[in-house]
């Protein structure tokens, strides 16, 4: 049967390495589900896999945006279901390896038919929220969704900013369009999460991070500085730098303010997959993975 293998976890955690070794095993290739390493010219800050791991395993869905280029989990969707299949020609098996929640989400249970945002009003909705704030947009959408303004996170302006563009788009209200129910897949799916102890997690993520500095990210941050403005480089490790470019932050508490933010999203994956009773859980490098994966997969 044709099988989807998930490799996901927490950012930081070693997700890449794992991926590679189970796709060199089962002939198969990887499905990135990282909604950054989607975009070129940021490989540095967004961990992509390297010359050399790409070499090993074909890769999908990695740098293969424009910075200033619109994308989404529904197309992410849209775009795996449609490539699964010639992948499948090839061997049953494909590789999704990501942290991108949303993403893994959108292959595996589907996600509702939310209409395609224009780019007028996109542009009109963005120009409120940079106009009015932040406190403007949750009253906006207060007024067109109440139901979905009781659950939504009041501080990520871009969730919030997203529900308006989709009440607007829609012409009905956001929480009118959610079902929150699973798609059926043509395809067996396995999930692996891979995770370590919280304190072995942190310090990986600390390392990381100089590991990013002394590999150029600074160089990179300013390459793109002039694009800040854009979706895509509002991302951990950018947003200090640029604080740091700007003046309104030091150099150490830029450095320092990247670790404890990659620590705090690493965070709030785990929340995330803990509501996931279908994930099985491995610590990155454990011969049982592939173990699992050979017994499931009979």
């Amino acid at each position: 049967m044709n099988t989807l293998i998930v490799i996901t976890g927490p950012t930081g955690v070693g997700k890449t390495a794992t991926a590679i070794g189970i796709a060199q095993a089962l002939s198969a290739e990887i499905i990135s589900a990282d909604s950054r390493q989607l975009y070129r010219d940021i490989p540095v800050v967004t961990a992509a896999p390297t010359a050399e791991q790409l070499a090993l395993v074909p890769h999908h869905f990695v740098g293969t945006l424009g910075l200033d280029e619109y994308y989404s989990a529904a197309q992410f969707e849209s775009d795996v279901l449609e490539l699964l299949p010639r992948l499948f020609e090839k061997s049953p098996y494909a590789v999704m390896c990501g942290g991108s929640m949303l993403y893994i989400d959108a292959v595996c249970k589907g996600i509702d038919d939310i209409p395609t945002i224009s780019d007028e009003v996109r542009r009109r909705v963005y120009a409120e929220y940079e106009q009015y704030g932040l406190e403007y947009m949750l009253n906006r959408l207060k007024q067109l969704d109440p139901e979905h303004y009781e659950v939504v996170d009041r501080c990520n302006y871009k969730r919030v900013v997203h529900a308006v563009e989709i009440c607007l788009q829609a012409g009905v209200p956001y929480s009118r369009l959610r079902t929150n129910q699973a798609k059926p897949r043509p395809f067996r799916i396995i999930k692996i999460g891979l995770n370590l102890p919280r304190e072995q997690l942190f310090e990986r993520i600390n390392k990381r991070v100089i590991d990013m500095i002394d590999g150029g990210l600074l160089d990179e941050a300013r390459r793109v500085y002039p694009l800040r403005h854009l979706n895509s480089l509002n991302t951990v490790g950018l947003k200090e730098l640029f604080a740091y470019f700007d003046g309104t932050m030091d150099y150490e508490t830029a450095v320092a303010r990247i670790q404890k933010n990659t620590r705090v999203y690493a965070k709030k994956q785990l929340t995330w997959y803990a509501k996931d009773t279908d994930m099985r859980w491995f610590a990155p490098g454990d011969a049982a993975i592939m173990e699992y994966v050979m017994d499931v997969r009979d």
